[in-house]
Protein backbone atom coordinates (compact mmCIF):
# COMPACT_ATOMS: atom_id res chain seq x y z
CA UNK A 1 0.00 0.00 0.00
CA UNK A 2 1.76 3.13 -0.65
CA UNK A 3 2.45 6.03 1.56
CA UNK A 4 0.48 9.22 2.14
CA UNK A 5 3.43 11.00 2.86
CA UNK A 6 3.72 14.46 0.86
CA UNK A 7 6.91 16.44 0.67
CA UNK A 8 6.48 20.14 1.32
CA UNK A 9 9.25 22.51 -0.24
CA UNK A 10 10.52 24.90 2.62
CA UNK A 11 12.44 28.14 1.66
CA UNK A 12 14.91 29.64 4.11
CA UNK A 13 18.70 31.19 4.41
CA UNK A 14 19.85 28.05 3.04
CA UNK A 15 17.84 27.57 0.14
CA UNK A 16 14.82 25.25 -0.18
CA UNK A 17 14.69 22.28 1.58
CA UNK A 18 12.37 19.05 0.77
CA UNK A 19 10.73 18.46 4.53
CA UNK A 20 8.88 14.79 4.30
CA UNK A 21 5.22 14.85 6.11
CA UNK A 22 3.96 11.59 6.94
CA UNK A 23 0.15 11.16 7.59
CA UNK A 24 -0.52 14.35 6.09
CA UNK A 25 -4.50 14.03 6.61
CA UNK A 26 -4.34 13.64 10.57
CA UNK A 27 -6.51 15.54 12.10
CA UNK A 28 -4.51 17.98 14.72
CA UNK A 29 -8.20 19.66 15.54
CA UNK A 30 -10.76 17.75 15.91
CA UNK A 31 -13.28 20.47 16.36
CA UNK A 32 -11.99 22.50 12.80
CA UNK A 33 -11.13 19.56 11.21
CA UNK A 34 -7.30 20.76 10.74
CA UNK A 35 -4.43 18.64 10.13
CA UNK A 36 -0.84 17.90 10.08
CA UNK A 37 -0.17 19.47 6.84
CA UNK A 38 -2.30 22.26 7.73
CA UNK A 39 -0.08 23.40 10.31
CA UNK A 40 2.94 22.55 8.17
CA UNK A 41 1.83 24.65 5.93
CA UNK A 42 0.85 27.66 8.42
CA UNK A 43 4.64 27.32 9.52
CA UNK A 44 5.44 27.85 5.90
CA UNK A 45 3.67 31.09 5.85
CA UNK A 46 4.65 32.50 8.70
CA UNK A 47 8.11 31.18 8.93
CA UNK A 48 10.27 34.38 8.58
CA UNK A 49 8.35 35.72 11.21
CA UNK A 50 8.36 32.73 13.65
CA UNK A 51 11.85 32.11 13.11
CA UNK A 52 12.80 35.89 14.21
CA UNK A 53 10.49 35.42 17.16
CA UNK A 54 11.98 31.97 18.29
CA UNK A 55 14.75 30.93 16.25
CA UNK A 56 18.58 31.03 17.79
CA UNK A 57 16.71 30.06 21.13
CA UNK A 58 16.65 26.37 23.42
CA UNK A 59 13.34 25.31 22.82
CA UNK A 60 11.05 23.19 24.15
CA UNK A 61 8.79 21.02 21.65
CA UNK A 62 4.98 20.35 23.19
CA UNK A 63 4.75 17.46 21.08
CA UNK A 64 0.81 15.11 20.32
CA UNK A 65 1.29 11.44 20.69
CA UNK A 66 -2.62 12.16 17.98
CA UNK A 67 -4.52 15.17 18.39
CA UNK A 68 -4.95 17.59 20.59
CA UNK A 69 -7.31 15.96 22.57
CA UNK A 70 -5.35 13.26 23.39
CA UNK A 71 -1.38 12.75 25.21
CA UNK A 72 1.21 14.98 25.08
CA UNK A 73 4.34 15.28 26.16
CA UNK A 74 7.93 17.67 25.86
CA UNK A 75 10.76 17.21 23.40
CA UNK A 76 14.01 19.28 24.68
CA UNK A 77 16.66 17.41 23.54
CA UNK A 78 17.31 16.87 19.14
CA UNK A 79 15.63 13.05 18.64
CA UNK A 80 17.89 10.58 16.76
CA UNK A 81 17.61 11.24 13.07
CA UNK A 82 16.90 15.00 13.06
CA UNK A 83 18.14 16.28 9.69
CA UNK A 84 21.62 18.24 9.88
CA UNK A 85 19.94 21.59 10.10
CA UNK A 86 18.57 20.97 13.49
CA UNK A 87 20.85 21.96 16.35
CA UNK A 88 21.37 22.07 20.02
CA UNK A 89 23.14 23.76 22.71
CA UNK A 90 23.90 22.82 26.04
CA UNK A 91 21.74 24.48 28.87
CA UNK A 92 21.46 24.27 32.16
CA UNK A 93 18.11 23.55 34.27
CA UNK A 94 17.70 24.82 37.64
CA UNK A 95 18.81 21.68 39.19
CA UNK A 96 22.60 22.21 38.03
CA UNK A 97 22.26 19.76 35.70
CA UNK A 98 23.21 20.47 31.80
CA UNK A 99 21.79 18.61 28.78
CA UNK A 100 21.51 19.74 24.79
CA UNK A 101 18.63 21.39 23.89
CA UNK A 102 17.37 21.92 20.60
CA UNK A 103 17.15 25.27 18.47
CA UNK A 104 15.63 25.57 15.39
CA UNK A 105 17.57 28.01 12.69
CA UNK A 106 15.24 28.30 9.75
CA UNK A 107 11.43 27.34 8.58
CA UNK A 108 12.46 24.08 7.57
CA UNK A 109 13.21 23.19 10.86
CA UNK A 110 9.63 24.45 12.27
CA UNK A 111 8.05 22.47 9.70
CA UNK A 112 9.77 19.46 10.58
CA UNK A 113 9.28 19.80 14.02
CA UNK A 114 5.27 19.67 12.85
CA UNK A 115 6.12 16.19 11.21
CA UNK A 116 6.96 15.59 14.91
CA UNK A 117 3.42 16.38 16.03
CA UNK A 118 4.60 19.61 17.75
CA UNK A 119 2.03 21.97 18.11
CA UNK A 120 3.44 24.16 21.16
CA UNK A 121 6.52 26.27 20.75
CA UNK A 122 7.93 27.07 23.71
CA UNK A 123 11.41 29.28 23.32
CA UNK A 124 13.67 30.20 26.18
CA UNK A 125 14.37 33.86 26.64
CA UNK A 126 18.01 33.73 26.08
CA UNK A 127 19.91 33.13 23.13
CA UNK A 128 21.68 29.50 22.20
CA UNK A 129 25.40 31.17 22.42
CA UNK A 130 24.10 33.20 25.87
CA UNK A 131 21.69 31.04 27.58
CA UNK A 132 22.58 31.90 31.23
CA UNK A 133 21.49 35.62 30.23
CA UNK A 134 18.30 36.93 28.89
CA UNK A 135 17.60 38.91 26.19
CA UNK A 136 13.77 38.87 26.57
CA UNK A 137 11.60 40.47 29.76
CA UNK A 138 8.63 38.84 29.96
CA UNK A 139 5.54 39.48 31.97
CA UNK A 140 2.66 36.87 32.03
CA UNK A 141 -1.20 38.31 32.66
CA UNK A 142 -3.11 35.40 33.55
CA UNK A 143 -6.98 35.89 34.50
CA UNK A 144 -7.79 34.23 36.89
CA UNK A 145 -11.44 32.64 37.37
CA UNK A 146 -14.10 34.98 37.27
CA UNK A 147 -12.00 37.47 34.34
CA UNK A 148 -11.55 37.22 30.91
CA UNK A 149 -8.80 38.90 28.30
CA UNK A 150 -10.77 42.04 28.60
CA UNK A 151 -9.73 42.12 32.61
CA UNK A 152 -5.61 41.79 31.68
CA UNK A 153 -5.83 44.81 28.79
CA UNK A 154 -6.18 47.72 31.25
CA UNK A 155 -3.52 45.65 33.50
CA UNK A 156 -1.28 45.11 30.46
CA UNK A 157 -1.83 49.24 29.26
CA UNK A 158 -0.80 50.28 32.90
CA UNK A 159 2.36 47.99 32.69
CA UNK A 160 3.71 49.46 29.54
CA UNK A 161 3.28 52.52 31.38
CA UNK A 162 5.44 51.06 34.57
CA UNK A 163 7.98 49.71 32.07
CA UNK A 164 8.48 52.78 30.28
CA UNK A 165 8.99 54.69 33.74
CA UNK A 166 11.84 51.50 34.06
CA UNK A 167 13.44 52.78 30.88
CA UNK A 168 12.26 49.53 28.75
CA UNK A 169 10.27 49.39 25.51
CA UNK A 170 7.25 46.78 25.66
CA UNK A 171 5.56 44.61 22.60
CA UNK A 172 2.56 42.50 23.48
CA UNK A 173 0.89 39.58 21.96
CA UNK A 174 -1.84 37.79 22.52
CA UNK A 175 -1.26 34.42 24.72
CA UNK A 176 -3.68 32.05 22.28
CA UNK A 177 -5.43 31.48 25.04
CA UNK A 178 -7.52 34.53 28.03
CA UNK A 179 -4.11 36.18 28.53
CA UNK A 180 -1.65 38.90 27.82
CA UNK A 181 2.29 38.46 27.27
CA UNK A 182 4.10 41.67 27.65
CA UNK A 183 7.66 41.37 26.64
CA UNK A 184 10.94 43.89 26.70
CA UNK A 185 13.79 43.35 24.42
CA UNK A 186 16.99 44.01 27.14
CA UNK A 187 20.54 43.61 27.03
CA UNK A 188 21.80 40.03 27.83
CA UNK A 189 23.89 40.73 30.48
CA UNK A 190 22.07 39.51 33.64
CA UNK A 191 21.25 35.98 34.57
CA UNK A 192 17.88 34.37 35.56
CA UNK A 193 17.39 35.45 38.97
CA UNK A 194 17.86 39.14 38.26
CA UNK A 195 15.59 39.39 35.22
CA UNK A 196 13.11 37.70 38.25
CA UNK A 197 14.24 39.86 40.23
CA UNK A 198 12.77 43.23 37.97
CA UNK A 199 10.24 40.73 36.80
CA UNK A 200 8.80 40.82 40.56
CA UNK A 201 9.93 44.41 40.96
CA UNK A 202 7.31 45.87 37.52
CA UNK A 203 4.53 43.30 39.01
CA UNK A 204 4.81 44.60 42.56
CA UNK A 205 5.05 48.22 41.05
CA UNK A 206 1.46 47.07 39.00
CA UNK A 207 -0.33 45.64 42.04
CA UNK A 208 0.26 48.77 44.02
CA UNK A 209 -1.73 50.80 41.21
CA UNK A 210 -4.28 48.46 40.63
CA UNK A 211 -4.70 46.53 43.60
CA UNK A 212 -7.85 45.50 43.12
CA UNK A 213 -7.40 44.20 39.48
CA UNK A 214 -3.79 42.79 40.17
CA UNK A 215 -2.40 40.66 42.14
CA UNK A 216 1.29 38.62 42.99
CA UNK A 217 -0.11 36.22 44.98
CA UNK A 218 1.30 32.96 44.09
CA UNK A 219 -1.31 30.88 45.91
CA UNK A 220 -4.49 30.69 44.12
CA UNK A 221 -6.65 31.02 47.07
CA UNK A 222 -5.50 34.49 47.51
CA UNK A 223 -5.82 35.76 44.14
CA UNK A 224 -9.36 36.06 44.10
CA UNK A 225 -11.27 37.56 40.68
CA UNK A 226 -7.97 39.35 39.81
CA UNK A 227 -5.08 39.30 36.97
CA UNK A 228 -1.95 37.19 37.78
CA UNK A 229 1.11 38.69 37.36
CA UNK A 230 2.65 35.16 36.92
CA UNK A 231 6.58 36.14 37.64
CA UNK A 232 7.54 32.76 37.87
CA UNK A 233 7.94 32.19 34.06
CA UNK A 234 10.70 34.28 34.24
CA UNK A 235 12.68 31.63 35.74
CA UNK A 236 15.29 29.72 34.13
CA UNK A 237 14.01 26.39 32.04
CA UNK A 238 10.63 28.12 32.47
CA UNK A 239 8.86 28.99 28.96
CA UNK A 240 5.44 30.33 27.37
CA UNK A 241 4.02 29.52 24.39
CA UNK A 242 6.48 31.70 21.38
CA UNK A 243 5.39 34.25 19.25
CA UNK A 244 2.94 33.06 16.37
CA UNK A 245 3.62 29.46 17.78
CA UNK A 246 -0.17 27.80 17.63
CA UNK A 247 -1.80 26.61 20.83
CA UNK A 248 -3.60 23.51 21.63
CA UNK A 249 -6.58 24.72 22.12
CA UNK A 250 -10.69 23.34 20.07
CA UNK A 251 -10.05 26.53 17.62
CA UNK A 252 -6.95 26.39 16.47
CA UNK A 253 -5.40 29.96 18.11
CA UNK A 254 -2.01 31.13 17.85
CA UNK A 255 -0.15 33.47 20.11
CA UNK A 256 -0.59 35.86 17.88
CA UNK A 257 1.97 39.59 18.24
CA UNK A 258 -0.02 43.01 18.23
CA UNK A 259 0.63 46.67 18.66
CA UNK A 260 -0.39 48.51 21.60
CA UNK A 261 -2.77 50.35 18.77
CA UNK A 262 -4.83 47.37 18.55
CA UNK A 263 -4.90 45.79 22.02
CA UNK A 264 -8.72 47.48 22.70
CA UNK A 265 -10.37 46.56 20.00
CA UNK A 266 -8.96 42.95 18.93
CA UNK A 267 -10.25 39.60 20.40
CA UNK A 268 -7.47 36.65 20.83
CA UNK A 269 -10.00 34.29 19.17
CA UNK A 270 -9.42 36.80 15.64
CA UNK A 271 -6.13 35.15 15.73
CA UNK A 272 -6.01 31.75 14.41
CA UNK A 273 -3.55 29.75 12.20
CA UNK A 274 -6.46 29.96 9.15
CA UNK A 275 -6.54 34.07 10.17
CA UNK A 276 -2.51 34.84 10.75
CA UNK A 277 -0.87 34.22 7.34
CA UNK A 278 -3.17 36.62 6.05
CA UNK A 279 -2.88 39.19 8.65
CA UNK A 280 1.43 39.14 8.12
CA UNK A 281 1.08 39.87 4.36
CA UNK A 282 -1.68 42.95 5.11
CA UNK A 283 -0.44 44.17 8.43
CA UNK A 284 3.39 43.20 8.57
CA UNK A 285 5.04 42.08 11.48
CA UNK A 286 4.24 44.02 15.00
CA UNK A 287 7.30 42.65 16.23
CA UNK A 288 10.12 42.99 13.14
CA UNK A 289 11.71 45.90 15.05
CA UNK A 290 11.89 44.01 18.53
CA UNK A 291 15.51 43.98 19.08
CA UNK A 292 16.34 47.34 17.75
CA UNK A 293 16.95 48.69 21.19
CA UNK A 294 17.03 47.07 24.29
CA UNK A 295 17.06 48.44 27.46
CA UNK A 296 18.70 47.36 30.83
CA UNK A 297 17.13 45.79 33.74
CA UNK A 298 18.95 48.49 36.26
CA UNK A 299 16.07 50.71 37.23
CA UNK A 300 13.80 47.74 38.07
CA UNK A 301 16.61 45.90 39.94
CA UNK A 302 16.70 49.48 41.90
CA UNK A 303 13.03 48.89 42.92
CA UNK A 304 13.73 45.34 43.82
CA UNK A 305 15.99 46.86 46.33
CA UNK A 306 14.15 49.34 47.18
CA UNK A 307 11.18 46.89 48.11
CA UNK A 308 13.70 44.43 50.05
CA UNK A 309 14.66 47.65 52.29
CA UNK A 310 10.81 48.14 53.00
CA UNK A 311 10.27 44.46 53.43
CA UNK A 312 9.27 42.96 51.25
CA UNK A 313 11.11 40.04 50.59
CA UNK A 314 11.93 36.97 47.86
CA UNK A 315 8.50 35.20 46.54
CA UNK A 316 7.67 31.52 46.23
CA UNK A 317 9.72 29.72 43.41
CA UNK A 318 7.80 26.90 41.31
CA UNK A 319 7.67 23.39 43.66
CA UNK A 320 10.22 21.36 40.91
CA UNK A 321 12.67 23.81 42.31
CA UNK A 322 15.38 23.63 45.01
CA UNK A 323 15.18 25.84 48.03
CA UNK A 324 16.21 29.18 47.22
CA UNK A 325 18.07 32.30 49.59
CA UNK A 326 15.38 34.20 51.06
CA UNK A 327 12.43 32.12 49.93
CA UNK A 328 9.21 31.44 52.17
CA UNK A 329 8.07 28.80 52.99
CA UNK A 330 6.40 26.78 50.18
CA UNK A 331 3.10 25.57 52.07
CA UNK A 332 -0.65 27.54 51.18
CA UNK A 333 -1.28 29.92 53.51
CA UNK A 334 -4.23 28.58 54.72
CA UNK A 335 -2.68 25.03 55.33
CA UNK A 336 -0.15 26.60 57.50
CA UNK A 337 -2.85 28.28 59.75
CA UNK A 338 -4.68 24.83 59.50
CA UNK A 339 -0.88 23.28 60.65
CA UNK A 340 0.14 25.83 63.71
Amino acid sequence: MASEATVLSVDGPHGTREVRISSPSRVMWPALGLTKLDLAKYLIDVGDAFIAANGDRPLALQRFGDNIDGDQFFSKNPPKGAPDYIRSVKVEYPSARSHPQLVIDEPAAAVWAAQMNTVVFHPWPSRADNSDNPDQLRIDLDPQPGTDFDDAVPAAMELRKVLQEAGLNAFLKTSGNRGIHVYAPIEPVREFLDVRHAVIAAARELERRMPEQVTTSWWKEERGERIFVDFNQANRDRTIAGAYSPRALSHAPVSCPITWEELERIHPKDFTILTVPDRLRTVGDPWADFHEKPGTIDTLLEWWQRDLDSGLGELPFPPDYPKMPGEPPRVQPSRAKKDK
